[in-house]
């Protein structure tokens, strides 16, 4: 768990941990870093019980069967690697840090995601087919996830599907978009009021799987320009809100499903039906 959690825990692509204390013995956090890394990743699951999200999203691979996979920020690689071996998967990291090679049909993009779509013919990548399933897990700011959801709708088709990690966040402190705590999802959770609001045709459904939610967006539109032509003004606006407008009932807001396998194979629909 707590390897896993790291890359949850910095801003994406950062190269060294905050500030801390004297680090452990052979470790770049302090004993009070893990402390606090410890008692974060308690209450996650504690308010997020069921799988983690690394293994839903092992198991929507399975259950959907994607052509082909792009992730945006891959990091060391656990979700990445998560694609099958016969899946076309792009994954995109301006400072990877993948802990085995990627396999015969995966290959890593060391840029940004703005720069990766600015300069990759996605779908010649991916021998003329859409992107069947998107993981978008990137900077941990609304800004770069909303650009990132822009860039890759039109790539799909209506069966894909896009997964955003960090929709759920446990708390105000973890939800910040400085990264005041070592356990850390940033204001990725403005995403899912924008597109509710500016794209009601699609199904937002938010996993609460810990360690900080996973949402699965389907009913996607390859020709809609909403996002793209009003971009700006829906950065401006959302990024006006404080986190406390979800203390009425930010399930509700964030469109929170329970974590249970009946549930992401409801979530994913015809996804199931092999028309992706």
């Amino acid at each position: 768990m707590l390897l896993s959690l790291l890359k949850n825990i910095l801003p994406r692509h950062a190269t060294a941990p905050p500030a801390s204390p004297a680090p452990v013995a052979g470790s770049p956090y302090s004993e009070q870093d893990l402390v606090q890394l410890r008692f974060h990743s308690q209450a996650a699951q504690l308010a997020m019980p069921g799988p983690y999200y690394v293994d839903v999203i092992a198991d929507i691979h399975a259950l959907a069967k994607p052509r082909t996979y792009l992730e945006i920020g891959v990091n060391t690689g656990v979700t990445f690697g998560l694609a099958a071996a016969t899946t076309r998967a792009l994954g995109v990291d301006p400072l990877p840090l993948l802990k085995q090679p990627p396999g015969p049909n995966a290959k890593i993009f060391p840029l940004t995601s703005d720069d990766f779509f600015a300069q990759t013919d996605v779908k010649k990548e991916f021998g003329g087919l859409p992107v069947d399933l998107a993981f978008i897990d990137g900077m941990h700011l609304f800004e770069f996830a909303l650009r990132d959801f822009i860039a890759i709708e039109p790539l799909c088709t209506r069966a894909s599907t896009i997964l955003v990690h960090d929709t759920f966040p446990l708390n105000s402190v973890t939800a910040e978009r400085e990264c005041e705590s070592i356990f850390w999802s940033g204001d990725i959770w403005r995403l899912v009021l924008a597109l509710k609001k500016y794209r009601p045709d699609l199904a937002i459904d938010t996993v609460a799987a810990a360690p900080s939610g996973l949402t699965i967006i389907r009913g996607l539109d390859p020709d809609s320009r909403v996002l793209t032509e009003r971009r700006d003004a829906i950065i401006a606006e959302y990024l006006a809100l404080d986190f406390s407008i979800l203390d009425d009932d930010k399930s509700t807001m964030l469109n929170v499903v329970p974590n249970t396998p009946d549930q992401i194979r409801k979530s994913l629909g015809d996804a199931l039906l092999g028309s992706v």
